[in-house]
């Protein structure tokens, strides 16, 4: 109801405006009024203004010329008014009768207020508010034209030629007018107005000019009229702003999906690019290569991955966004491209992370493999190159025919030597198996130098064969000859005998303290150490044969001199002499501290690298505990959340941004890891959790939040949309916890019937299936919460049809089943004229012309073949 009550400056309103005003409605009666103040006062005039109007027929008025016949028919219009819901205080039948101005302006002003200006709405508001969004609207796009109120914004006239331009431009050039002639702003205006638009002089451009402030009435007034001769506009601009709000949703919705498949695809190419690196398990041949694949390893670790990870979140939060906005304006769901779904996403990035694992195991065995091969060829050509220094010569010498010239003494000497080799023969059959064991598992571990290893040994096995068969030759023939001979020297078979053996065993011992080694942990270089000190517990010993070994050297010597035997000086059995045993143990005792040093530093290696593991253990078991403690709180945060959506969103943001703060921590264990990399340490006793545990762990926590914040936005987004409460939000999380029995955030089918007959469902098996059907479109059994409560509001949805835009498009059509180009054009905004242009089939109605568009199946397509 509309309550009004005449204040003091109703007497300032502008006679003549509401006298032109009453005078645009009389005249379509075929009369009009002179004077405002005593042309109502019979009431006559008043009622068939009333009538004029309303449209609607008033009571029969009284023809009389007294008073009382006045009154009765000023009253029968102002009960009239106040049927229309417009309460009157202060203002009779008796004020009008008498021509009181006051009252009589009053009363006309509420009669505008109510039939010309109250029924005016633009998107909500109504009334003078409605008026004057009407105004601003209508001149936003002209420049000098501002519109704040209903006075001095029309001053200058550019508002009411820029309403007339809006709606008729050829009647105005716009382009002409200038603000600092207010003048011909407004007679322009008032005269177009009149002459083309039946809208008669209400006010004068002097008086608005030389007011300060022009009277607000008199204006909103007049500019109603432009309103209402514009109204049919009106109309095709409130289906054109329907067209264009339902266009840009579908647009916006066109470019994230659109979004979605570029990112998609990139992410899908970046996988397929990156997986057969992944799996290219060709070796290296140095361990200097594959130090170089592990490093550029650790730069996709740190460097190419992390990005991608981001990207593959923020793809299913786009996607998330874009079903949940989709739903919110009754579209169809979206559908990827084939092989761009987000389970094809995570079945790609899955091979990825297993291609990833794959290769990193492959990549440390390979090392192991390469350092293993490394000590493995070092020691076959250590062995091989003392084996070949021994055997150096000894087939010529076994091939000699010395025997047959020689004396009996001789032939004895020649026995008893040949016999001391058959013995160093024997003591060197170990290295020859040692050799080829090495060669056998070079080749077993693929060594790349496999086929010169194999032709050593080869060589090395074919000349020990040849050895042992010149060998049991020359053994025949001198024991042939021994017959013929009988002298022997016993002394220098002793020495041969004894020094051969205690040579063997200085070349062992040299080999042994010159071997490479290679442990991983201190136990194991404990254990070498222990076996070091072992062997030098056996020198005194050894130093003992070596004086017994050179004194039978000596007492050779001297039964030489004491008896004059005419010696070669050489023992005739074994090239080995005092100054060669000499020289190997004066070399076995230089080894012996060279092996103390390099045990010492080993051990302090062991140690260091014992203090990295603890060093990385002391960090990841911190750390591990702490992504698990974060995801389980993550899991109970988005159960049990309380507040406003807006308050959880604020929390669930801070507690993102503490755990982003963490990331400086899962730096420095990616750095202690290297460290340890780097050291070659591929075991841990001090801890379970290993970098790849700590990476996934803390991928898969980033991953967790900011899903957890998307649902909140989601669930904003359907509050607003849907105009959900608070209350019944809570309700709904109420409901949906209660019934959430496994707290897992998800309901089960059984659960989800038990939840909805307690809110009042009464629904058999083809109704439940339809409504699981909804909300669990892929079949999974499973029911969120987001799910839950786009039911819960789709009922009650306040959303655009396919029916209220193809309604749109007829009124723009002017009610014709096509629509033409130019109508788009003229009605729309540019960019999205040429989009319903561009979709739009021709129309091939009975009522077709040239260049008419089907504006019904495209209204339809809008919202997909469910509408239809």
């Amino acid at each position: 109801m509309i309550l009004i009550i005449i204040k003091q400056e109703v007497d300032c309103c502008n006679f003549w405006t509401f006298t032109a005003w009453c005078n645009s409605h009389l005249r379509k009666a075929g009369t009009q009024i002179e004077n405002i103040e005593e042309d109502f006062r019979d009431g006559l005039k008043l009622m068939l203004l009333l009538e004029v109007i309303s449209g609607e027929r008033l009571a029969k008025p009284e023809r009389g010329k007294m008073r009382v016949h006045k009154i009765s028919n000023v009253n029968k219009a102002l009960n009239f008014i106040a049927s229309k819901g417009v309460k009157l205080v202060s203002i009779g039948a008796e004020e009008i009768v008498d021509g009181n101005a006051k009252m009589t302006l009053g009363m006309i002003w509420t009669i505008i207020l109510r039939f010309a200006i109250q029924d005016i709405s633009v998107e909500e508001t109504s009334a003078k508010e409605g008026l004057l969004l009407w105004c601003q609207r209508k001149t936003a796009p002209y420049k000098n034209v501002n519109i704040q109120n209903f006075h001095i914004s029309w001053k200058d006239g550019l508002g009411f030629c820029a309403l007339i331009h809006r709606h008729r431009p050829e009647l105005i050039d716009y382009g002409k007018l200038r603000k600092d002639d207010p003048m011909t702003n407004l007679n322009t205006a008032f005269d177009v107005a009149e002459k083309y638009l039946d809208i008669p002089k209400m006010l004068d451009a002097e008086d608005i000019v030389g007011t300060a402030r022009p009277d607000e009435k008199a204006i909103m007034t007049y500019v109603s009229s432009f309103y209402h001769a514009f109204s049919g506009a009106q109309k095709a601009e409130t289906a054109a702003n329907r067209i264009c709000k339902v266009l840009a949703v579908n647009q916006e919705n066109e470019q994230l999906m659109e979004d979605y498949e570029k990112l998609a695809s990139d992410l899908l190419e970046w996988i397929r690019r990156t997986i057969p690196w992944l799996e290219n398990r060709v070796p290296e041949n140095t361990m200097q290569a594959m130090q170089q694949k592990l490093e550029d390893f650790r730069d996709y670790r740190r460097l190419h991955k992390p990005p991608k990870v981001q990207e593959k979140c923020q793809l299913e939060i786009n996607f998330n966004t874009l079903q949940t906005k989709l739903r919110l304006s009754n579209r169809p769901a979206f559908m990827p491209s084939e092989g761009k779904m987000v389970s094809d996403i995570s079945n790609a990035w899955g091979s990825l992370e297993g291609a990833e694992k794959g290769y990193e195991e492959w990549l440390l065995n390979e090392i192991r493999r390469l350092e293993r091969l490394d000590h493995l060829a070092e020691k076959f050509r250590q062995k091989a190159a003392i084996h070949e220094a021994w055997t150096n010569g000894k087939e010529e010498m076994l091939q000699r025919k010395d025997y047959e010239t020689a004396s009996l003494s001789d032939i004895k000497a020649l026995l008893k030597k040949h016999e001391a080799f058959e013995s160093d023969l024997a003591a060197h059959q170990d290295r020859v198996e040692q050799i080829a064991a090495i060669a056998q598992e070079l080749n077993e571990l693929e060594y790349y130098d496999s086929p010169s290893v194999n032709a050593r040994c080869q060589q090395i096995c074919d000349q020990w064969d040849s050895l042992g068969v010149l060998t049991q030759k020359r053994s025949e023939a001198l024991q042939r000859t021994e017959k013929l001979l009988e002298t022997i020297d016993q002394l220098y078979l002793e020495f041969a005998k004894r020094a051969a053996p205690f040579n063997n065993w200085m070349e062992g011992a040299m080999e042994d303290l010159q071997d490479t080694f290679i442990v991983h942990t201190i136990e194991e270089i404990q254990g070498l150490s222990t076996a070091h000190e072992q062997f030098k517990a056996t020198l005194p010993e050894a130093d003992k044969e070596r004086q017994a070994i050179l004194g039978i050297h000596n007492e050779i010597a001297k039964i030489v001199q004491t008896y004059h035997v005419n010696m070669a000086g050489t023992n005739p059995y074994t090239t080995i002499n005092p100054q060669e045993i000499n020289a190997k143990w004066d070399k076995v005792r230089q080894l012996v501290p060279q092996r103390d040093q390099a045990l010492i530093e080993e051990h302090a290696r062991q140690q260091n690298n014992e203090r990295l593991r603890r060093q990385f253990a002391n960090q990841a078991n911190v750390i591990g505990p702490w992504i698990q403690t974060k995801m389980e709180e993550i899991g109970r945060i988005s159960i049990e959340m309380h507040g406003t959506l807006e308050d959880q969103l604020t929390h669930l943001r801070q507690y993102e941004k503490s755990i982003v703060n963490y990331k400086p921590k899962i730096d420095q264990l990616e750095g202690d890891h290297q460290l340890i990399q780097e050291a070659l340490i591929f075991d841990n006793k001090h801890t379970n959790y290993t970098m790849e545990h700590i990476r996934v762990g803390w991928e898969q926590l980033l991953t967790t939040i900011a899903r957890t914040i998307n649902e909140i936005e989601n669930q904003i987004l359907t509050r607003d949309a849907k105009g959900i409460s608070q209350e019944q939000m809570n309700e709904f999380r109420a409901s949906f916890n209660h019934f959430d029995r496994k707290r897992t955030g998800m309901m089960d089918a059984e659960d989800f019937r038990a939840c909805l007959i307690s809110m009042g469902y009464n629904m058999g098996e083809a109704e439940f299936a339809r409504i699981m059907s909804i909300v669990d479109p892929n079949r999974l059994g499973l029911i969120t919460f987001q799910a839950f409560i786009d039911f819960m509001s789709r009922e009650t949805a306040d959303t655009d049809t396919a029916d209220q835009v193809m309604a749109s498009f007829k009124v723009l059509a002017g009610d014709k089943n096509y629509i033409l180009a130019d109508e788009l054009r003229r009605e729309l905004p540019p960019d999205q004229a040429e989009y319903c242009i561009a979709r739009m089939t021709p129309y091939t109605g009975p009522d077709a012309v040239p260049g008419a568009l089907d504006y019904m199946s495209f209204s339809t397509a809008l919202y997909g073949e469910s509408d239809l």
